[in-house]
């Protein structure tokens, strides 16, 4: 839709490629009194960041809801401790169980304020599984994590096994004195993603 404002731009192709790609239409337009079906997808969720340059990184990360139920939100204080993170994890993926479809991707975002950790731990699905995080002590936490899940036996559907997860990809954030943000976001066995530069 060129030469539209971005958002408009964005949900036009947002509903082309549900509608010309027979793909499934999952969105309600109101989200308590009236769940009518959008049949398009629309309004798509958009997080923007303006930064230098004449070129625009557009990601979609299309996801169903089976594995984003299955997230939470924990607001810890500073005196959390590793364990205490580890263990707000692990068991937001036992509680998940079989639900969000595993083997699968776990997203987490550390820091910021309510609403940015939580769009970390999206952020961190969109992450390639094999990138882990750049800072070492972020990374061996990654690993911690990856093990403790993988001991939970959950396993590929929920039928048993050592793999219920295919990697854990942390993202962090500055945060008030007050406060250590945590959540954790679910991705399926797909959690799929794409990027163009355009």
């Amino acid at each position: 839709m060129e030469g539209a404002p971005f958002e408009e731009a964005v949900n036009s192709g947002v509903a082309e490629a549900y509608t010309d790609g027979f793909m499934r239409k999952s969105v309600v337009g109101d989200p308590f009194f009236d769940r009518t079906n959008t049949q398009n997808n629309t309004p798509a969720i958009i997080h923007t960041r303006i930064v230098p340059g004449d070129k625009i990184k557009l990601t979609a990360a299309p996801k169903g809801f089976g594995s984003e139920n299955m997230s939470a939100v924990r607001m810890f204080t500073p005196s959390a401790t590793k364990q205490d993170i580890i263990d707000f994890v692990v068991d937001t993926v036992r509680r998940a169980g079989g639900n969000p479809c595993p083997p699968i991707v776990v997203g987490v975002g550390l820091g910021g304020t309510f609403e940015y950790c939580a769009y970390l731990a999206k952020k961190a699905l969109s992450r390639d599984v094999d990138s882990p995080n750049s800072d070492e002590r972020y990374a061996k936490l990654e690993k911690e994590l990856l093990c403790e899940i993988n001991k939970l036996n959950i396993g590929p559907q929920g039928f048993g096994g050592k793999t219920t997860a295919l990697a854990v990809n942390i993202e962090k954030y500055a945060t008030h004195i007050a406060g250590l943000p945590c959540a954790v976001n679910i991705g399926c066995h797909v959690t799929r993603h794409a990027s163009a530069v355009i």
